[in-house]
């Protein structure tokens, strides 16, 4: 079943809903949308779970809003859907930027209606490099991202998936070329203007304080192979700061945990959920 709700500024927000039960909510990483929980969600939903997955405003098959591509809007924009839906007791999961909108949902909106979460390759803490942040990333690497998408998104999103995105540069790699043309294929599906305010609002959001008022049971995963938001500066400081969390660190494993690990990330996830 597929459906869409209209936010109170007037995007229209796209989301998935497949199966019955406890609620599971994917928020998906840039600049991909809910086709990328796809493995996940039908591995869940067949084990009793009402899995929803929406598209984030400007990405997949929802509106292309010009403003409003911030972490402040896309976790409001998730709230609404949630209280829409008036689920109760549900389990986020995030990936990459969806990490952040989780996170900052959370911080926003309070845990009333929240039982787990899971954050996947996520982006918190911070991942631009400051004074106070010193394992993140300069802030040219982004500058360059910005730079390329402008020159050529196109062949941006291929190059980011036939090279760091699922670690198809490292030797033994066996992604396939199908995953990588479903990158390239969900990264086109999004609008130009929200792909380029996304990546300031992936790199540039500081959640650290966010991340302190998450007090609900929280699952940590990071390759400790990621080279799109390495784990020195993610996952390993995430896991000091949050409550309640288990970390758990996929030897080898790149960015798209999601893909090249389904079989283990599903299996894990029905482990803590």
């Amino acid at each position: 079943m597929t459906n869409t709700i209209t936010t109170k500024d007037g995007t229209r927000i796209f989301y998935k809903d497949w199966g019955i039960g406890k609620p599971i909510i994917f928020s998906h990483g840039w600049p991909l949308n809910s086709d990328s929980w796809e493995s996940q969600m039908v591995f869940l939903a067949t084990k009793g779970y009402r899995c929803i997955a929406h598209d984030r405003r400007g990405h997949g098959r929802s509106s292309q809003p010009w403003t409003g591509n911030d972490m402040n809007t896309y976790a409001d924009d998730l709230a609404e859907l949630i209280n829409l839906l008036d689920l109760k007791r549900a389990i986020l999961i995030g990936f990459s930027a969806g990490g952040g909108e989780i996170t900052r949902y959370i911080s926003r909106h309070g845990s009333k209606r929240v039982f787990k979460m899971v954050l996947i390759s996520a982006v918190p803490p911070l991942m631009i490099k400051t004074k106070s942040n010193p394992a993140g990333l300069p802030k040219e690497v982004f500058e360059e991202l910005r730079e390329k998408s402008l020159a050529d998104r196109s062949q941006l999103y291929k190059d980011i998936a036939s090279g760091p995105f699922f670690g198809a540069n490292r030797t033994g790699s066996k992604v396939s070329q199908g995953v990588m043309d479903s990158f390239w294929l969900q990264g086109m599906q999004a609008g130009h203007k929200n792909t380029l305010d996304c990546i300031k609002a992936f790199s540039e959001t500081d959640f650290t304080e966010d991340l302190k008022n998450i007090d609900v049971p929280t699952l940590i995963i990071h390759g400790d192979d990621d080279q799109i938001v390495p784990i020195e500066a993610a996952g390993l400081q995430s896991a000091k700061v949050v409550k309640n969390s288990i970390l758990k660190i996929y030897e080898g494993a790149p960015h798209g945990i999601a893909d090249i690990h389904k079989d283990r990330l599903n299996a894990d996830l029905l482990a803590f959920i």
